[in-house]
């Protein structure tokens, strides 16, 4: 009919607390899984590196090319691979860097951790700070377990098997 309205699409939501209200969506915002550049650095540097394991050194303006990492970064980055002993430096203009393991004994969780914030130490998602202060969220024990089957998954995987891009099972 002329003047009337099209009724509004009215948008279905799965049923339960996150569908019928979104109160997990407002209070978490959008869930983001991701490394901090450091640990982005970190882990494109040892794939350089392992794809070039038994070729010799790479300088760091090498992997920097290679990976797109800032080459002003990156030795910070190969300092903090290289204490956790994944990575061997050589210095002088001859110098550069490999990997200290065979890559595949060196899991991905291996090299975010060299760099990273302890992952074992959580704060709490809808708090922001240690959880268990007060007692434990209501999602707390959610969370962990995401969170160690997440871990897990990382330790399972190898350098190795992320340069052939076959990740663990």
């Amino acid at each position: 009919m002329p003047g009337c309205r099209p009724r509004r699409a009215t948008r279905l939501r799965p049923p339960g607390p996150l569908g019928r209200s979104g109160a997990f969506r407002r209070i978490l915002g959008p869930m983001r899984l991701e490394l901090t550049k450091r640990g982005d650095y970190a882990v494109r540097a040892m794939l350089a590196l392992t794809r070039a394991a038994g070729t010799g050194l790479l300088s760091a303006r090498r992997i920097s090319v290679a990976m797109g990492i800032p080459v002003r970064f990156l030795p910070q980055v190969l300092a903090d691979l290289q204490h956790a002993g994944l990575v061997e430096a050589a210095a002088g203009r001859a110098g550069g860097y490999r990997l200290a393991r065979d890559p595949a004994t060196v899991s991905l969780l291996e090299v975010i951790e060299a760099v990273e914030a302890d992952s074992r130490h959580p704060s709490c998602v809808l708090r922001g700070g240690p959880c268990g202060e007060d007692g434990h969220c209501d999602v707390h024990g959610v969370f962990s377990e995401g969170r160690e089957a997440l871990l897990s998954r990382f330790a399972r995987t190898s350098l190795a098997d992320l340069a052939r891009h076959e990740p663990a099972a």
